[in-house]
């Protein structure tokens, strides 16, 4: 909390805030909690469209996919936990997405988890990599939700600290939903879950702050204990009270413990909350009121309930057998008061609790755009330290790791564009989530444009129909002009790509301060995306023998942020540009594609450019290919620029030679470029051959990510 807020706050209260009111409010008005600094610049994302049922507000965003179903969604960040303990930081990120998710009236079906790290070479990056995996996989399999997809990517900027989202969707009938806010007085507030720890405490506080050089000693005490275990019976037994009727709202206990929660919930429609912090069960001795108030241990629902409604209800908990107490009650009163055995030991406005003023930092446009020489490597080392990136390698190893098919619902495994999960036997639900910290350091706003526009195609590359978006923005300090500036382009981006599409974003997280010792992190906004799509519909992702290879969309001299100048230690360049319209008629012409079966598969352009996205291909379908790179739709004539550049709007796609002419017509920018044949990956320029690879030699790099770990030496 800054000087004049705590003046602030002396002013509104004409007192000094006692030990249990300050805990209290230190956590409500930190970043983390308050969205303070982000808060003014949110408002300019769109979140409504004809998807959407509820937008951002609650625990998360609510989606609806037909009349009878509708799908929930959020996405958070644990960024600062992980660096600190990345196994148990994973694991309760993990942890509290999905009860974000439940506490909306919705099972949890599937989980994405978007993660990034420093370079592998270095030791500690290789100890959070391996523990952030463990963590997320150990939890989501024991909880039985399923992790489908996310990304992994490694930089520099990352040294010594990791970047954790985890998204989740989960699935509900209409009748089911239960708000986070309650609507009456007098309704009890019941504790649900695990005991009450010293662990997590100042956890949003500390998530408000850039690490220290000593963080793993001296902040492991913020981190959360994980108990997946206790959050699996939490899941069922949530469920059962919920599919009562009788459950009058429900919020998840995360950052801000108890504080939060109970005045979130009661504040929204003008009530107050009085709390016995002596009756919350603990789990350790000599806890002080402000220590319960405040504590973030995991795994703990809050319930507001009418009277007559406990005996059912917590039957219920009984059955699973979980934990409960009645911790306070509604009250008509806009106050938020403690008691700590009889004894009144905290009372607030609860409007100073939940609706903390503004933060506006000075804004300062800065640019790492300059121009540079394309290199004058040949094509072959190029193409060598692109696919031997550890950004492009398979990501099977961590993948693998992972229950991704517990429940019955992936029919899209991970590995490909997007997940696709089974809704019904007709639908399913297309999940995926990008980002690009590269092309967002060089131009923020094109930067976030780009992510939108690659959430699009890989949603379309499925068949998938794009529903609504959810965001996680992670940035360093807000008090450096620079990265605010870069904050205040990033959600313009964000912004002006969603209306093109027509999306709206019904849920997001901000995470601020991702910087350790003084050395911030490139921006990194995160999107993800919901779609639909008829089951049968799906194109496949790889080659087979004989079908002609295709590009969709226009390459341009755009290697700046690319795989191959971060491998070539090259800074600078221009990031690559959306062209909106192009990109809305690209996505729109490949849904045609696909319903009229005019094409066999389809994947996305990004990351690696082209020359990767055929070799992805190749090795996906055990297929080679012929492909001339001279004859791709581009405004230059350097094969480096054809091959590696990550322009925006572009599709490889794999079809019969007899639809041709219905699928050329589709767009404005098409050309045939090569067919599927062979064992081996052929690149060609104006009929020279490039480069020849046997598939079966691109699969084994392709595949080496283990040994960048020390396995298999």
């Amino acid at each position: 909390m800054f000087p004049h807020e705590e003046k602030l706050i002396r002013e509104r209260l004409k007192k000094e805030p006692n030990e249990v009111e300050r805990a209290m409010l230190d956590v409500m008005w930190s970043e983390h909690a308050s969205y303070k600094s982000s808060r003014p610049w949110l408002k300019l994302l769109p979140t409504e469209n004809e998807h959407v049922v509820l937008g951002p507000g609650e625990d998360a965003g609510i989606v609806r996919f037909d009349e009878d179903t509708w799908i929930v969604v959020g996405i958070e960040s644990h960024n600062h936990p992980s660096a600190v303990e990345p196994y148990g930081g994973a694991a309760t990120g993990v942890g509290g997405i999905v009860r974000d998710i439940l506490c909306m009236g919705a099972r949890p079906i599937a989980l994405l988890d978007p993660i990034r790290f420093g370079p592998l070479e270095r030791e500690r990056n290789r100890y959070l990599f391996e523990g952030v995996v463990k963590g997320i996989a150990d939890y989501g399999n024991r909880i039985g939700v399923p992790t489908v997809g996310g990304e992994t990517e490694f930089d520099e900027s990352l040294d010594n600290y990791t970047l954790v989202n985890v998204a989740c969707v989960g699935i509900m009938r209409p009748e089911h939903l239960v708000h986070s806010y309650v609507t009456e007085a007098g309704l009890k507030l019941v504790l649900v879950g695990n005991r009450t720890g010293r662990d997590g405490i100042h956890g949003v506080t500390f998530a408000s702050e850039e690490l220290g050089e000593n963080a793993e000693e001296e902040d492991r005490s913020a981190v959360q204990i994980p108990d997946p275990f206790t959050e699996k019976l939490l899941i069922e037994a949530t469920l059962g009270a919920v599919y009562t009727g009788k459950v009058k709202a429900l919020k998840d206990l995360g950052g801000g413990g108890l504080t939060c929660a109970a005045s979130e919930m009661a504040r929204k429609k003008g009530f107050g909350a009085v709390i016995h912090a002596d009756r919350v069960p603990l789990r350790e001795p000599g806890m002080t009121p402000a220590e319960i108030m405040i504590s973030e241990s995991q795994e703990r629902m809050l319930f507001a309930v009418r009277e007559e409604d406990l005996e059912e209800l917590t039957g219920i908990f009984e059955k699973y057998g979980l934990e409960w107490a009645v911790v306070g009650e509604v009250i008509g009163e806009a106050r938020y008061i403690v008691y700590w055995k009889g004894k009144k030991v905290a009372d607030l406005p609860i409007d100073l609790l939940t609706d903390v003023p503004t933060m506006e930092w000075e804004l300062r446009p800065h640019s790492a755009e300059r121009p540079v020489e394309t290199p004058g490597v040949g094509f072959g080392e190029a193409f060598e330290v692109v696919w031997g990136s550890p950004n492009v390698l398979s990501k099977r190893w961590i993948w693998q790791q992972y229950d991704h098919e517990v429940q019955g619902r992936t029919v899209l495994k991970p590995g490909r564009d997007a997940a696709v999960l089974k809704i019904n036997d007709e639908y399913g639900l297309a999940f995926v989530a990008d980002g690009n910290p590269n092309h967002s350091h060089l131009n923020p706003y094109h930067g976030a444009m780009g992510a939108v526009a690659e959430v699009v195609r890989n949603l379309t590359s499925v068949g998938a129909e794009p529903l609504a978006l959810v965001d996680n923005l992670n940035f360093a300090s807000p008090e450096r002009p620079d990265v605010y500036w870069s904050f205040a382009e990033t959600v313009r981006g964000l912004a002006d790509a969603a209306r093109a599409f027509g999306l709206a974003y019904v849920s997001g997280n901000v995470s601020f301060y991702n910087e350790v010792a003084g050395k911030p992190i490139k921006p990194t906004p995160v999107v993800a995306g919901l779609g639909k799509v008829r089951l049968e519909e799906i194109p496949a992702g790889h080659f087979e023998e004989g079908l002609l290879i295709g590009v969709i969309g226009l390459t341009k001299k755009e290697l700046g942020g690319s795989e191959l100048y971060a491998r070539l230690g090259i800074e600078g360049g221009f990031a690559p540009r959306v062209n909106l319209g192009e990109e809305k008629a690209n996505a729109e012409g490949i849904l045609e594609a696909i319903k009229s079966g005019l094409v066999r598969a389809v994947h996305d352009v990004s990351r690696g450019g082209i020359a990767v996205a055929l070799a992805e291909m190749a090795v996906a379908g055990k297929a080679g290919f012929t492909a001339d790179l001279s004859k791709v739709p581009s405004g230059t004539d350097n094969p480096l620029e054809v091959a590696f550049s990550e322009s925006h709007s572009r599709y490889i796609v794999a079809f019969p030679e007899e639809g041709l002419d219905e699928l050329r017509a589709l767009f404005r920018h098409f050309a045939v470029i090569g067919r599927a044949r062979g064992g081996d990956a052929i690149f060609l320029w104006n009929g020279e051959e490039l480069l020849r690879k046997p598939v079966s030699c691109l699969r084994e790099v392709h595949e080496s990510l283990p040994r960048l770990l020390g396995e298999g030496e």
